[in-house]
């Protein structure tokens, strides 16, 4: 894995989450691994299913038990490993040190009481700061997210209030409690395009302003390529490539990331030059394919010799580093365009 110093704030090691399902268990998370240092944003990316926001779960223990479970591996925060806390610890750091923001912020917010009633139950439970203390402490966090007139926001119900002021709402909410990282599974979903912008600008101008570590997860290369350091690429569950941002989009190894950036949508599509789609589907987690999970959908397998192919089939790839701070879980890596033999 790749780490910007030698203690990394988080330290994921081979995490596997599973659900227990009708047709068996699911493995959701299969053997994943990252590191988050101190001030890095790094992005995790990939279509809906892969295990992006299972993993983001894992990390503050909120997978549901049943039908979830963390199945093995480690998550170590400062070196101490969350998955050997008790449920009276995690308080401790789930929300104050780790805070996370959801992709739906109507559904995060309760709808019968005002924000600002919400806002001030952060700081009674972290802090035990109430009163006048804590309404100026909520007004001035508010102005920093960028919303106008905080008195007015503060005494409003969800309802009363867009996508967009909800997520910034939310995202004042994560940043009461100071949290050393903040995760973001997908806060720009529910948005149009322009306050999508306008709320990644903000967690980027908010992580340089304190200096936190930022996860963000999404299924758009685009916010990953506009927002992040580093980017773990995941497909069914597992970790197919990852790298500095700068080097994944000039020379990626995995067929799969190579997919995806031929997939984003550019200017002259027609009929005529549609745009690129992968061909097939996902294959089952209750089941999974003994090889490499996108052997059957990959374009690089069907150019392979026989025996080649024979390999991708019924041997699963180890993630492993191509180059320097580059990895890749692929058997015949990509090299500009040609495949390593």
């Amino acid at each position: 894995m790749i780490t910007e110093n030698k203690n990394p704030l988080l330290k994921v090691e081979e995490l596997k989450v599973g659900f227990q399902t009708e047709e068996g268990m699911l493995l959701a998370v299969d053997g994943v691994s990252f590191c988050v240092s101190p001030g890095q944003i790094l992005g995790i990316v990939g279509e809906s299913g892969c295990g992006k926001s299972v993993t983001a779960l894992s990390v503050i223990r909120l997978i549901p038990n049943p039908p979830g479970k963390i199945m093995g591996g480690r998550i170590l925060w400062k070196g101490k490993n969350l998955l050997s806390l008790s449920q009276s610890e995690l308080p401790n750091i789930r929300g104050s040190q780790i805070a996370m923001i959801f992709q739906n912020p109507m559904s995060s917010l309760n709808p019968v009481f005002t924000v600002g009633r919400q806002l001030e139950e952060v700081l009674k439970i972290r802090y035990k700061l109430y009163g006048e203390k804590a309404r100026k402490r909520i007004m001035d966090t508010l102005v920093q997210v960028g919303l106008s007139d905080p008195a007015s926001r503060m005494n409003s119900y969800p309802h009363e209030l867009s996508g967009g002021m909800m997520q910034r709402i939310m995202i004042a909410m994560a940043l009461l409690s100071e949290p050393e990282l903040l995760i973001a599974d997908e806060p720009t979903t529910a948005l149009d395009v322009t306050i999508q912008a306008q709320i990644l600008q903000l967690i980027r101008d908010l992580q340089q302003k304190t200096g936190m570590a930022v996860i963000l997860i999404t299924h758009d290369m685009g916010v990953i390529a506009e927002t992040c350091d580093t980017v773990v690429v995941m497909y069914a569950g597992c970790v197919a490539e990852q790298a500095r941002i700068e080097n994944l989009f000039e020379n990626s190894f995995h067929p799969y990331t190579r997919s995806l950036l031929k997939s984003i949508p550019k200017r002259g599509a027609t009929r005529e030059k549609p745009l690129f789609t992968i061909e097939g589907t996902v294959p089952s987690l209750v089941k999974p394919p003994s090889g490499c999970r996108f052997a059957k959908r990959c374009f690089q397998r069907k150019k392979l010799k026989k025996e080649h192919q024979d390999i991708c089939f019924n041997k699963q790839p180890e993630l492993q580093e191509v180059e320097k701070d580059h990895l890749a879980a692929c058997h015949f890596p990509l090299a500009n365009g040609k495949t390593k033999l």
